[in-house]
């Protein structure tokens, strides 16, 4: 079992080591999952709990969850 998971991560550290454009195509996939988060999180989830008072923030997350 050892040796094969050995020969699993040695087969992709050498595929990951000898890549030409895999490298800068891993950072732009990286760096287009980020920006789609930061822009989701800004326009679409809205801060529901923000400004809230405790009793309100507990009330609030019991009637979602009763939903």
């Amino acid at each position: 079992m050892k040796n094969t998971l050995l020969s699993i991560w040695n087969f992709y550290v050498e595929g990951f080591r000898n890549m030409t454009w895999g490298r800068p195509l891993w950072f732009l996939i990286f760096l287009k999952v980020v920006i789609l988060f930061l822009v989701l999180r800004m326009f679409f989830f809205e801060p529901v709990l923000a400004g809230k008072s405790e009793e309100q923030k507990i009330e609030h997350v019991g009637k979602e969850l009763m939903r």
